[in-house]
């Protein structure tokens, strides 16, 4: 149940972490609303999670899923470059969350 909570996590820190660039500096109500929530959401998620899992395993799957997520909307939905070298970098992302996670006990 812990790494379910852990993926929901990462993935409302993708949410908020996309979202924040349609705040316009928090000056918009919605996006800002829909942000500071999953912002909120996803601190607590972790913040629970870390009870049964350790920290520092936690947090390293949390940022990866966050930053993976980020950059392929990026990519997909903002039009940044999809590189070999930014795949690639992703990939070792990825891969590295998996080995966190695979090695963690």
């Amino acid at each position: 149940m812990s790494w379910l909570l852990l993926i929901l996590a990462g993935l409302l820190e993708v949410v908020w972490a996309a979202g924040l660039k349609h705040t316009y500096g928090f000056s918009r109500f919605y996006p800002s609303v829909i942000v500071l929530s999953a912002m909120a959401l996803s601190l607590l998620l972790l913040s629970y999670v870390i009870r049964s899992l350790p920290a520092g395993t936690a947090y390293a799957v949390w940022s990866g899923i966050g930053a993976v997520g980020v950059v392929i909307i990026g990519i997909v939905w903002e039009g940044e470059p999809a590189t070999p070298a930014r795949l690639f970098s992703l990939t070792m992302i990825v891969a590295g969350i998996l080995g966190v996670k695979l090695f963690s006990h």
